[in-house]
């Protein structure tokens, strides 16, 4: 394994092959925890990893030096997949002062007694030599957590990203270029939507200012390092923290004897036939975090559920809540539903996509019990109108700027 960024920089982290859920997301291909070791005059690790794996993550830097030459520990972010092993790391390196900012002190000393570390607190703007290199500072607050914060090292033109640009990608490769660039995109989408899109406004205004910056590699704190294709993650980074629709419709629903099913095929081949990308998901075939990532860049969706105890069922309800707390934007939609003797699945549903202050587009579609064929044309006509929308709204953001890159 190449674990060498630049002479005397290396990736220290951990893989961590068998994890597939992390709070919620399904990480079907693993994670990574990753730390970085730059050696000069002076030695700094940046970051550390989740707790468990603390032990690996010194054998890495004995590896490498002398524990008690590393000078500095340097934290961009309090999360403990990140920082959960930076007790054992200060116990165990004992010349360093840990560096980080003000919020990620008080949010460290939250997590850990760190009354005996000795402390360095940086702003934005604030350098730290090395020796030959040069550790530059930029707090980025809410991308994703208060006390986040990128380092640059000018003279390498490399920046550490902390969770920015990141991917739940295990391999035994550290790089873009000694990966299929499409599965580390397709890591990259998913890992933007399931947990920096809340953030997106932040996101934008960082991505601004790293324009200001000269980089030729970026080191985020899961997956591969960017080195061959930064120009592909920064313009998708740029689509994605804008919700920048594609012509695309998706067709989410839950059914409970077949009828809202129904229901949604007719609304998948309206959309189909009108020459969009139309997708059709069973939520419960599906999971959260693969409908979050389709719904990133999605213009318009159909939202179904049969009715069960006067609201949407359970699963589908599952669904709206996790797409609202990550407030997807600039999306149309519709709900549909069956019902029985009460309604209440697909108003349930028209409500929530209200809440996200998504555009809807009309009144939810219904039927008691089984659709007839006067409902399935009104569902057949419903995925034309969301096609038709999608359409629209893709080309007046193209106007705008780029299409979004594929994963």
């Amino acid at each position: 394994m190449n674990t060498t960024l630049c002479e005397n920089i290396d990736w220290v982290g951990y893989v961590d092959w068998t994890v597939r859920d992390f709070h919620g997301y399904s990480t079907d291909r693993g994670a990574t925890y990753n730390a970085y070791l730059i050696r000069d005059d002076k030695t700094a690790l940046i970051d550390t990893v989740k707790a468990p794996f603390a032990e690996q993550l010194l054998q890495n830097i004995a590896g490498l030096t002398d524990p008690a030459k590393v000078d500095y520990v340097v934290c961009n972010h309090a999360e403990p997949d990140h920082a959960g092993a930076m007790a054992k790391v200060m116990e165990a390196l004992p010349n360093a002062t840990l560096v980080c900012d003000k919020k990620c002190e008080a949010a460290l000393g939250m997590h850990h007694d760190s009354s005996g570390w000795k402390t360095h607190i940086v702003a934005t703007g604030d350098t730290l030599s090395l020796g030959k290199r040069t550790l530059e500072f930029i707090e980025t607050p809410m991308v994703h957590w208060p006390e986040s914060m990128f380092t640059y090292v000018p003279e390498e033109k490399l920046l550490f990203s902390m969770d920015a640009f990141g991917q739940h990608y295990a391999t035994s490769q550290r790089f873009d270029d000694e990966v299929q660039l499409c599965t580390a995109m397709e890591e990259a989408k998913t890992y933007y939507a399931n947990i920096i899109m809340p953030f997106s406004k932040m996101v934008a205004a960082t991505l601004d200012r790293a324009a200001k910056l000269d980089i030729e590699m970026i080191a985020p704190s899961h997956g591969v390092v960017w080195r061959s294709h930064i120009t592909e993650i920064v313009e998708a980074y740029g689509n994605w923290a804008c919700c920048r629709p594609k012509p695309k419709v998706l067709v989410i629903y839950d059914t409970m004897w077949g009828a809202t099913g129904e229901m949604a095929a007719a609304i998948h081949e309206g959309a189909s036939q009108a020459g969009v990308t139309a997708e059709l998901i069973n939520v419960r075939t599906s999971n959260l975090t693969k409908i979050a990532t389709e719904v990133l860049d999605a213009a318009c969706v159909a939202f179904g559920s049969s009715t069960l105890n006067q609201d949407a069922l359970p699963m589908a309800s599952a669904v709206l809540t996790y797409l609202k707390g990550l407030k997807p934007v600039d999306k149309a939609a519709l709900a549909f539903g069956s019902y029985g003797w009460s309604k209440g699945g697909a108003e349930a549903a028209d409500e929530k996509m209200k809440a996200m202050k998504w555009e809807i587009l009309r009144e939810p579609i219904r039927a008691q019990y089984e659709p007839n064929a006067e409902v399935l044309t009104e569902c057949r006509a419903a995925g034309k109108l969301l096609a038709a929308k999608a359409k629209e709204m893709a080309s007046d953001r193209k106007a705008g700027g780029k299409l979004c890159v594929d994963p």
